[in-house]
């Protein structure tokens, strides 16, 4: 793929400048393990305390590295997409910040390690990555290309939305309120719908004219899309596959809809949780 724009000047780069306190490595053990068995904890990551030190943030503005000026190209697109999108509904976008991080960082949501992979923080409205995460997502589960690596952006980017939406927080009021395998069932509803929020982004900037896709480049989204689906984690880490516990969708069901949302870009098209998933 090919980028037009500048880059985001809103990003908050804080490697090299260590994380924090490392007590949340607790956090970090609990979101593995709901990663790869399936089971959603990240409620519990969500009330860990940061510490004594809050957190610092870095250099601001777009990164002069390759890796870091790539994903301020990604997030330059994202706000062009979802201003209008937001404008069209007849409200005002207001854009994260992605926080480039090292090793581990500390965030509104308590401590993290790289171990966690990228996340977003309602919070304080950041999305958090460590760059190594793409190595691991080609090494570990075959996605390599720069379009997969867009995707992965994108996708905590549409967690940003669901926020600004108020769509999370009637998730968190759910959370106590229905046993887990029905607030499991949510929270797929609620992961698919971030794939679906990225899939909008892709059809959106190309029509935008945020960059210019190459052949392979969508097929690039869906190999990482499949390879983080429930059932193949599930089947990796543990030989078997319990669909009760599943908390982010299937390969299918994630491949679809991000598909649905790169072939329609239509955000009324985007309801997870009135649809009937298979």
């Amino acid at each position: 793929m090919q980028w037009f724009g500048k880059g985001s000047g809103n990003v908050d780069d804080r490697r090299g400048m260590g994380g924090g306190a490392i007590g949340g490595g607790v956090g970090i053990v609990v979101v593995i393990l709901g990663l790869l068995f399936g089971r959603d904890f990240t409620g519990m990551v969500s009330q860990l305390p940061i510490g004594n030190q809050a957190p610092v943030e870095g250099k601001r503005g777009v990164p002069t590295d390759a890796g870091g000026r790539f994903v301020s190209n990604v997030l330059e697109s994202t706000d062009s997409v979802w201003v209008a999108q937001f404008a069209a509904m007849g409200k005002q976008y207001e854009p994260p910040t992605l926080t480039l991080f090292d090793n581990q960082v500390s965030s509104a949501c308590g401590n993290a390690s790289s171990s966690v992979g990228p996340f977003y923080c309602p919070a304080d409205r950041h999305v958090y990555i460590d760059l190594t995460f793409y190595k691991e997502l080609k090494d570990r589960f075959g996605a390599a290309g720069d379009f997969a690596q867009a995707y992965v952006i994108a996708h905590e980017v549409g967690h940003h939305i669901q926020n600004l939406l108020g769509i999370s927080d009637k998730m968190e009021r759910y959370r106590g309120q229905l046993s887990e395998v029905e607030y499991n069932k949510l929270s797929v509803k609620l992961e698919l719908q971030a794939d679906f929020f990225a899939g909008l982004w892709a059809h959106d900037a190309q029509n935008l004219q945020s960059f210019r896709l190459d052949n392979g480049d969508i097929e690039e989204a869906l190999t990482a899309a499949n390879a983080i689906g429930d059932d193949k984690l599930q089947q990796q880490a543990q030989g078997e596959v319990t669909p009760d516990s599943f908390t982010h969708g299937t390969s299918e069901q994630r491949m679809y809809w991000f598909k649905k949302g790169f072939d329609t870009g239509d955000v009324k098209q985007g309801d997870t949780f009135n649809a009937q998933l298979q």
